[in-house]
């Protein structure tokens, strides 16, 4: 199966190299969604789709503390999700991780962010669309820069997928926390058809990925 053949790539060639890890409703921006010091953790921006599947994805893997929905890579300060949703803000929906570099590593993120979505779908994923949904990695400093690179240029060459993939590299720009109903979204509107029908699936899927990989909360 094409997602069997994908992980076990990536794994193999994530094991071949090596990287030191990094050390509609109310409008009103927010600016944080922790209720705990996050300043220890190091820090990963990546933009695959819908922040919600993004998100419950990510939240699953031990070693990630927490996991925040927002903006980044547009024009807007302070941007809505009404604005955002439009597509003219140049905005994407990403999610700011949060996590212990001594239980994951960088290299272990981006392993989970090519499974967590289709890197070759252009401004969409599904019935999603839209440049705000675009698949985009955000790197705080070269080391990250060249690593992603060298990922892409692997998998293609691979013939991993079955079309080129897209992903847009971009330095980290600035990062605008989502409205609050968007935090934890998956956790607290689990019964919602979106969440049911879109969501679950993906989240089930990266579950059986990344089994030996989850919290224990998680298993």
């Amino acid at each position: 199966m094409k997602w069997i053949f994908l992980f076990t790539f990536v794994t193999v060639f994530f094991a071949s190299i090596s990287c030191a890890s990094n050390k509609s409703k109310p409008t009103k921006q927010t600016t944080t969604m922790s209720s705990h010091d996050l300043s220890k953790y190091s820090t990963a921006v990546f933009g695959a789709g819908c922040f919600w599947c993004v998100e419950t994805q990510f939240q699953l893997l031990e070693g990630v503390d927490t996991v925040i929905s927002g903006y980044a890579g547009g024009h807007v300060e302070n941007p809505t999700y009404k604005e955002v949703c439009t597509g003219t803000t140049g905005h994407a929906e990403v999610c700011k991780i949060y996590y212990d570099s001594s239980k994951i590593s960088y290299e272990d993120l981006l392993q989970a962010f090519f499974i967590t979505h289709d890197p070759t779908q252009l401004n969409r994923q599904g019935n999603d669309i839209g440049t705000q949904y675009r698949s985009v990695i955000y790197y705080a400093n070269e080391q990250e820069h060249q690593l992603a690179k060298t990922i892409i240029e692997q998998l293609n060459a691979s013939k991993a997928y079955d079309k080129p993939i897209v992903t847009e590299l971009s330095a980290l720009p600035t990062f605008y926390a989502a409205e609050d109903y968007h935090q934890n979204y998956y956790n607290l509107n689990g019964s919602q058809p979106y969440c049911a029908f879109v969501i679950k699936p993906k989240r089930e899927h990266f579950e059986q990925v990344f089994k030996n990989r989850l919290k224990k909360k998680a298993q």
